[in-house]
């Protein structure tokens, strides 16, 4: 498609496993020259054997400052004056907690990670964007929409990097860089099959009364949320969606993509509260 030397630049960060994995190694097929961010160099070597020697794994650790500037370092010397054509924000975590018993330091980790790490990167990043008058593409949920129980430190951290999103979207107008918001539904990752596991611990963690009020409730949210995972779509449609955003010669604004995405969507701006709410409590066994 284009010859090493003549190859877009893009840095994909949280790219180890699922839709950063799909997002980098998509990139790279269809020719950018692809940083592809991690926190484990031992998933550098399983990036390498399914991506052509373009690829450059990059540790980076979106929580620190120094990782951040390492980082940016390795993507500076290797693009030069070329500057970066696309920056992809993936990196993220989950944990479902209900609100009542949320450790904060569990609440804080989300937003360090979900909010504070994506614009840490997004500063740092900027002037090497600017130079080739590139793209931002960051990867949020549907759940900036629409709350999910026990799913309120998380979606609470979608909502947030997504109006960050949008302040960032119209600051940047008229400066040749376009900023895009991918909202992925269900879609079916590796991280579904510890699932089960991670709900055993948090309830062990919950203080006996926490346990008692919630622990079934848990189980069963569990269950049908890592239900609807695995029937959800490939991380492959979400890196469709980034190629689109990094390439299209007018990007939208925002990309939802995934199983049900417009069920879902439909259902957050026209289904009135009480309704709703039973609605989502229905889903998730909870009524």
């Amino acid at each position: 498609m284009r010859g090493d030397g003549d190859a877009r630049s893009v840095l994909v960060t949280g790219a180890s496993t699922g839709i950063g994995f799909a997002c980098a190694t998509l990139l790279d097929r269809e020719g950018f020259r692809v940083f592809a961010g991690l926190r484990k160099d031992a998933d550098a070597q399983r990036l390498r054997e399914c991506a052509s020697p373009r690829l450059t794994p990059v540790a980076i650790d979106v929580t620190s400052e120094a990782s951040i500037g390492r980082a940016f370092e390795v993507v500076r010397d290797g693009v030069g004056e070329a500057g970066l054509a696309g920056l992809v924000n993936n990196a993220g975590i989950g944990i479902a907690s209900p609100v009542e018993c949320f450790p904060l330091v569990d609440l804080r980790r989300l937003f360090e990670v979900n909010v504070f790490g994506q614009v840490a990167v997004t500063q740092a990043f900027l002037p090497l964007v600017r130079k080739a008058k590139g793209r931002i593409v960051n990867l949020g949920s549907v759940g900036d929409r629409l709350t999910i129980p026990f799913g309120g430190g998380l979606c609470a951290s979608k909502s947030a990097f997504a109006s960050l999103n949008d302040a960032l979207r119209l600051e940047l107008a008229g400066s040749g860089i376009k900023v895009c918001l991918i909202e992925p539904a269900s879609i079916s990752t590796p991280a579904v099959d510890k699932v089960a596991d991670d709900c055993e611990r948090l309830i062990a963690a919950l203080p006996a009364e926490g346990a008692r009020l919630y622990a079934a409730k848990l189980r069963e949210f569990t269950r049908r949320a890592a239900e609807r995972e695995r029937g959800g779509s490939s991380p492959d449609v979400v890196a469709q969606a980034v190629l689109e955003a990094l390439t299209a010669s007018k990007p939208k604004s925002r990309y939802p993509v995934g199983a049900d995405v417009g069920k879902l969507m439909a259902l957050a701006r026209w289904v009135p509260d009480p309704l709703l709410d039973r609605i989502r409590l229905r889903i998730f066994g909870l009524s």
